[in-house]
């Protein structure tokens, strides 16, 4: 089976958790976690990150330290994976679910400022299957009203809008570094922000708020969201091959979309001029006049050993979130969306492969 994801490993790895294991420092405290953050940091641009243990508890970290709670609304994509809506909402904030761009398949400008009210607090605009959104009109939204901008990363890791990475652009950005990931540390997530003040009071908060001065004093309640020194020491393995894997992603999107453009019935996500696509997963949508149906080809494919993944569920549709709202875009592309193997391990052979099957199936 061809796998959708798997991580790009190589002896870098291995030998520096082996380092964690012989030192023994394999929790929350060790040089690597410093470090880690450092680097990531650096290459974004950004003047802190604040590592974690997952791409959850960042966003929701990252929207409790700046003061999103109760009564407050939080304006975010429909079509995006679950966690971002449950961050929010477990801030005791309501999720307000806009539409997207078709052609983008991001967040709708123009439905983020129809979203906003006098209880609006932030935007998370996503940057789906690694897109960046068109932070240039949300932030200029932002600005006008006054609302904070936190992006989710998760799948966007050094995706950029000319030259700038994102997570950038807003008050904060989040990063997921779950084993699918462009860069992976198994479990883990990340904060970037220049804000001085937000990432200091997210270090004391992620680790129950305890008093730097005083051991075991607390002020308030906080919480335990620490990476791992061995999580941090993977993450640092993983950015010494960045350039590899980022390189190795835009050959494997570049020969999809050469070999998937000439199939009746598929339609692709196409470039738009100035915005680095990282395609954490190559994406395509199946068209009423493919022969079959998404589901019917994922099946398809998976008779043929080949892996895939159906878009994202819309999340107004959820039972714990539908309240009857209309987002036809979101609701096309999340029953007709297909995303294919992407690992930077993924050979030219098999890319092939994969496109040989849909072609068949076209045929068929």
């Amino acid at each position: 089976m061809i796998p959708v994801y798997e991580p790009y490993f190589s002896s870098d790895e291995e030998a520096i958790v082996l380092d964690c294991l012989r030192t023994k420092w394999i929790s929350s405290l060790g040089e690597y976690i410093p470090e880690f953050e450092q680097r990531f940091a650096e290459i974004c641009g950004s003047r802190h990150a604040v590592s974690v243990c997952n791409g959850t508890a960042a966003l929701y970290l990252a929207l409790y330290t700046l003061g999103v709670g109760p009564g407050d609304e939080v304006i975010l994509p429909s079509l995006t994976f679950v966690a971002t809506a449950n961050a929010v909402h477990f801030t005791g904030a309501t999720p307000v679910f806009v539409d997207i761009e078709k052609d983008t398949w991001n967040i709708s400008v123009s439905g983020i400022e129809k979203s906003i009210t006098p209880n609006t607090k932030a935007i998370v605009p996503v940057h789906l299957y690694g897109l960046p959104a068109n932070m240039d009109e949300i932030r200029s939204i932002a600005e006008t009203h006054k609302i904070f901008i936190v992006e989710d990363a998760a799948e966007a890791h050094f995706a950029s809008i000319d030259g700038r990475y994102v997570g950038t652009f807003g008050d904060a950005g989040i990063f997921s570094f779950y084993g699918n990931k462009i860069i992976t540390t198994g479990e883990g997530g990340m904060i970037i922000t220049n804000n001085d003040d937000l990432a200091a009071r997210a270090r004391f908060l992620r680790d129950h708020a305890m008093s730097q001065q005083q051991r075991y004093w607390h002020s308030e309640p906080g919480f335990n969201y620490r990476m791992t020194n061995i999580q941090a020491a993977i993450g640092l393995a993983q950015l010494r091959k960045l350039n590899f894997i980022l390189a190795r992603k835009a050959e494997i999107a570049i020969q999809y979309r050469q070999m998937l453009e000439t199939i009746p019935g598929i339609s692709l996500r196409h470039p738009i001029p100035g915005y680095a696509d990282v395609c954490w997963l190559f994406s395509l949508i199946i068209e009423p006049k493919f022969p079959m149906s998404r589901d019917a080809l994922i099946a398809y494919l998976r008779d043929h050993n080949i892996d895939s993944r159906p878009f994202f569920v819309p999340l107004h549709l959820l039972p714990m979130y539908n309240n009857g709202i209309y987002l036809p875009v979101s609701v096309f592309l999340g029953q007709n969306g297909l995303s294919l193997p992407s690992s930077p391990c993924l050979t030219s052979q098999e890319i092939e492969y994969i496109v040989s099957v849909i072609q068949k199936a076209a045929n068929n």
